[in-house]
């Protein structure tokens, strides 16, 4: 595979759109998610450990991979193009449909929860199907905003992320306030806070989950200004602002909060609600964050959407998934028919499991288990192309290169992809406690048939190819 690094870009009159300062937004409002605070916060005091040590062992080394081969093939694709270089247009064409399929499959868990704290804050008594009515419409919100160019959709998420990083700054600050006041409510003892092994380590994945996405960017590589200069930038720059985000968000629901009230749903505006009030002036400020809340669910979908998309593109450009997949739009050049497909799948999928789940929170987290193992599987291409490409393609100009020699890369893959292994598993079973077979076989059975529809895609596009 060695001569794949020679392959040579293909231009298609994309526009250098994405500067440094909106890579730094497009990946702060990626990876930093108020969906999955409360999931995260709900582990109990020992996720505020759990968070520092995935940073230190997973997020760090994690973010300077993506960067080196963000920097070293900066071409439309991203991961698409790295897996393919390494290991062949075959896996790359798997692990594009994973990372594209994923997203469709995680958008009716994303607006599930929106439509959710969209009854909490106006209609307290909205039933689940009007919840999922919701859901759709904002579905196709965002295939219509992922239509149109970058320049102009490059601005949903970054003010997404302005939005996220206020509501996370306002939960922390508001916190301190309240428990000077009021008390914690959790015990955050030394004590309390040291990482345990219980059932805790059911939501664990969720803290890895949420620090993926670094990678995202890469897929409108062609649409970037300076790939080569801003790529590290704005992952440096966005993971240190993500780190302290989370860690205020993931502090102030614990002090605010007790866990048996911390609801996966409900767990952002309970918490906004206790620290600021709701009535009066703090009722008013808890609405205009919600809203705030409610838009940043929009952005974080709009910017998943368009690296994934953009990804699959590439994919079915290459004629490795259906040719449908690579159609752009004749104005904007964006990839319009996988867009839609997004809006078909996630209307679909939201449809059908409001007939299985018998509340939002049950819908919500069911929905987001088998959507983010599916969404981490891609990674264990991921990692192992970064070593390969190092290998088969020592001479290419690295701009940027992660630090150390050949041991130091091959320990953080190594930990890396151990970090990916154990979210896959625990998404469907915590260490010492029997597994709920009742949630977990729709999971499984979700992620055995969503493997077999990329297979025959794969066959699809390999017959139209031949011919």
């Amino acid at each position: 595979m060695a001569g794949t690094a020679a392959i040579a870009p293909k231009q298609k009159g994309f526009k250098k759109v994405m500067r440094g300062l909106d890579m730094t937004l497009f990946t702060v409002c990626a990876i930093l998610v108020i969906d999955t605070l409360a999931p995260s916060a709900a582990i109990g005091p020992s996720s505020i450990s759990w968070w520092l040590i995935t940073l230190v062992l997973f997020f760090i080394p994690y973010g300077l991979i993506t960067a080196e081969l963000g920097t070293t093939y900066p071409e439309q694709g991203g991961l698409y193009i790295w897996v393919k270089r390494a290991f062949g247009e075959k896996w790359a064409a798997r692990t594009t449909w994973l990372y594209w399929i994923n997203v469709a499959l995680w958008m009716p868990a994303v607006y599930v929860l929106f439509a959710g704290m969209f009854s909490q804050l106006f209609f307290p008594e909205m039933g689940l199907w009007g919840q999922i009515i919701i859901g759709v419409v904002m579905t196709w919100i965002t295939v219509w905003i992922g239509v149109v160019s970058l320049e102009t959709s490059k601005w949903v998420p970054n003010i997404g992320a302005i939005l996220k990083a206020l509501i996370m700054v306002v939960i922390g600050i508001a916190a301190f306030v309240y428990a000077g006041k009021n008390g914690v409510a959790n015990d955050l003892s030394f004590a309390n806070l040291l990482p345990t092994w219980d059932a805790g380590l059911f939501f664990l994945p969720v803290i890895v989950y949420n620090f993926m996405g670094f990678e995202l960017m890469s897929g409108a590589g062609d649409e970037m200004q300076n790939p080569g200069k801003d790529i590290p930038r704005s992952i440096i720059t966005a993971g240190l602002l993500i780190t302290v985000f989370y860690l205020l968000g993931t502090v102030g629901m614990l002090m605010a909060l007790p866990l048996e009230d911390l609801g996966l749903v409900e767990g952002i505006i309970d918490t906004l609600r206790i620290l600021i009030g709701d009535s009066g002036f703090g009722g008013a400020v808890v609405m205009i964050l919600g809203i705030g809340a409610l838009y940043s669910f929009l952005a974080n979908m709009v910017t998943w959407t368009m690296g994934a998309n953009r990804t699959a593109a590439e994919a079915a450009d290459d004629g490795e998934l259906p040719a449908v997949f690579g159609k752009l739009h004749p104005v904007n050049k964006t990839p319009v028919s996988a867009f839609v497909i997004t809006g078909v799948v996630s209307t679909v999928v939201i449809i059908l499991y409001g007939f299985m789940a018998g509340n939002a929170e049950d819908l919500f987290w069911t929905l987001f288990a088998f959507s983010s193992m599916v969404f981490l599987l891609p990674y264990l291409g991921l990692f192992p192309a970064f070593l390969k490409l190092r290998k088969i393609d020592p001479d290419r100009v690295r701009p940027y290169r992660v630090p150390g020699g050949h041991g130091l890369a091959t320990a953080m893959v190594v930990i890396c992809m151990v970090f990916i292994v154990q979210a896959i598993v625990f998404f469907v079973w915590v260490p010492g406690e029997p597994i709920d077979w009742a949630y977990a076989a729709p999971v499984l059975i979700g992620v055995v048939l969503t493997l077999i529809v990329g297979e025959v895609l794969l066959k699809v596009a390999e017959k139209n190819k031949q011919k």
